[in-house]
């Protein structure tokens, strides 16, 4: 782990733009989709696995727009439920999407989600 050490006894100060948390961005952006509808979130962190669930949404019919530190989501044109499996293939968390879409749909087809050994 880094440390700073700050020698000479003068105050330090300053701002820090904190991005939005991985962990809780990618499940709020797969619920997007029960939404069937606008969804608006803020301060989700630009990293491939957000990009990866705007591909899946996109794939799924939905459209995403970004806009400084906001992301639109419009899942009401959604029409399919079937994740792509070079999608899925591509990150773990894709799996979350199935949660989605059985409750929008009562099923959805998925392979197996990317880094599995099963």
């Amino acid at each position: 782990m880094s440390e700073y050490i700050i020698k000479g006894g003068k105050r330090v100060e300053g701002e820090v733009t904190i991005s939005g948390s991985k962990n809780a961005s990618l499940p709020i952006i797969a619920s997007s989709i029960l939404n069937q509808g606008k969804t608006t979130l803020y301060n989700v962190p630009n990293i491939h696995d957000t990009q990866m669930m705007y591909e899946i949404l996109r794939q799924l019919g939905a459209e995403v727009t970004k806009k400084k530190n906001k992301i639109i989501i419009d899942t009401s044109k959604i029409s399919r439920y079937e994740i792509p499996e070079d999608l899925m293939r591509q990150m773990r968390s894709s799996v979350i999407f199935v949660g989605a879409l059985l409750g929008r749909y009562g099923k959805a087809t998925f392979s197996y989600p990317g880094d599995c050994d099963i």
